[in-house]
């Protein structure tokens, strides 16, 4: 063999090998950014953080939480959906990511992204929503509080996460499985919102439980109904929308991890197994239960079932609610 035919093929192996260590190169070697698409305090970021503690035990690695917030969720999403699909840029999203892009299609807007855009790694949580209302409202019951808006359309306003939002969505589905009106007052995130009604600036507002448990207990926020199929365990005695006759209000506010599409599917399969070992963390287990958040684990095809599903009732929902003037 001629020699430089024969130093063509020692350097045609050596790109080979170095190619193919690259591929089996181990994940993860650096850290891991969890995004948080909503402000501190709210659902999204009370979920990111144990699970990213949780994962990171076991991955042996860094996993960091970033809140990106703007737009009720969609600047966060949108980062993670462009972002490098390598598996270090995540994204804990709740059920707005299948909100936001039907809201823009009804605005007629370029979407800011698609839900085809991720890769669904696992389901963590799936919380039935609660309408809280400061305590020293006249409203003591649910009953109460739906009268009172029939007398008084647009005058009894809720804070939310934002235009389109989980919190948005649920109060919306209650306008008009009810027949009211309420005054919608947009805000920055959950925590913001949470805010709100604290300061006393908006008279409602729809959660998940983790973020208003705290002030419920200390008489500053009273529960009047929730949105779930069944009564939250942590407030036993606080009913349903669906025991009170509004079934078509039924609303979850859930949280799971998602990848940029296109994210190879050995790490996608390394993902769903550090998921699956952090939410049987019993640190992990302990901060859930402190938070009130039932775990809902769902993985692979199953998360994609139930993303998909979840996804199509939301979108409807979205169509039935129409183009909504925020003031």
């Amino acid at each position: 063999m001629k020699p430089a035919r024969l130093a063509s093929l020692v350097v045609l192996a050596l790109v080979l090998a170095a190619v193919a260590a690259g591929a089996q190169e181990p994940y993860p070697t650096r850290p891991i950014t969890v995004v948080a698409p909503f402000p501190p305090g709210g659902v999204a970021d009370l979920t990111a953080r144990p699970v990213a503690a949780a994962m990171e035990k076991v991955l042996k690695n860094p996993v960091g939480v970033v809140n990106k917030t703007g737009a009720a969720g969609a600047v966060g999403m949108q980062f993670v959906a462009t972002s490098k699909p390598d598996g270090y840029t995540l994204l804990l999203a709740l059920s707005s990511i299948s909100i936001i892009p039907e809201a823009d299609k009804l605005f007629g807007r370029p979407p800011a992204f698609t839900v085809d855009q991720f890769a669904p790694i696992a389901l963590i949580s799936a919380d039935p929503t609660v309408l809280v209302v400061p305590a020293d409202k006249p409203w003591k019951t649910a009953k109460d509080f739906v009268e009172d808006a029939k007398r008084r359309p647009g005058q009894i306003s809720f804070s939310s996460s934002g235009v389109y939002g989980t919190l948005h969505m649920a109060m919306e589905l209650l306008s008009h499985a009810a027949g009211v009106k309420f005054r919608h007052v947009p805000y920055a995130g959950a925590g913001p919102a949470l805010t709100a009604i604290l300061g006393g600036h908006v008279d409602a507002l729809a959660s998940g439980p983790a973020v208003v448990l705290p002030h419920i207990k200390s008489g500053k926020l009273r529960p009047l109904a929730g949105w779930g199929d069944r009564r939250v365990a942590a407030l036993p005695e606080v009913p349903t929308f669906k025991e009170l006759g509004y079934p078509d209000a039924e609303f979850y506010i859930w949280a799971g991890l998602f990848a940029p599409k296109g994210t190879p599917e050995p790490v996608l399969a390394r993902l769903r197994d550090a998921v699956r070992a952090a939410v049987a963390d019993p640190d992990f287990k302990a901060g859930m239960d402190k938070l009130q958040t039932p775990v809902a684990f769902k993985q692979g095809a199953e998360f994609q079932q139930f993303f998909d599903a979840d996804a199509r009732r939301l979108a409807d929902g979205v169509r039935k609610v129409g183009k909504i003037e925020t003031k």
